[in-house]
């Protein structure tokens, strides 16, 4: 699963705050065995999770502090 650097540039919204969610659910994965099958298929976890959050299938919100 790789997605686009076009994608990634073409994205509305705040790619920081995606990035932040991404290295956070990266995080909880690479605690499970997720880690490996994402590891065994040539990805890295951050970038798979990434990914994800670009292609809308990870689903966030922000707390306000």
């Amino acid at each position: 699963m790789s997605i686009p650097l076009d994608k990634l540039i073409d994205k509305e919204g705040n790619i920081y705050e995606m990035t932040c969610v991404a290295i956070k659910e990266a995080n909880i994965i690479s605690a499970t065995s997720i880690k490996d099958e994402i590891e065994e298929s040539g990805e890295k976890v951050v970038s798979h999770v990434l990914t994800q959050v670009l292609n809308d299938e990870i689903k966030y919100s922000l707390e306000e502090k």
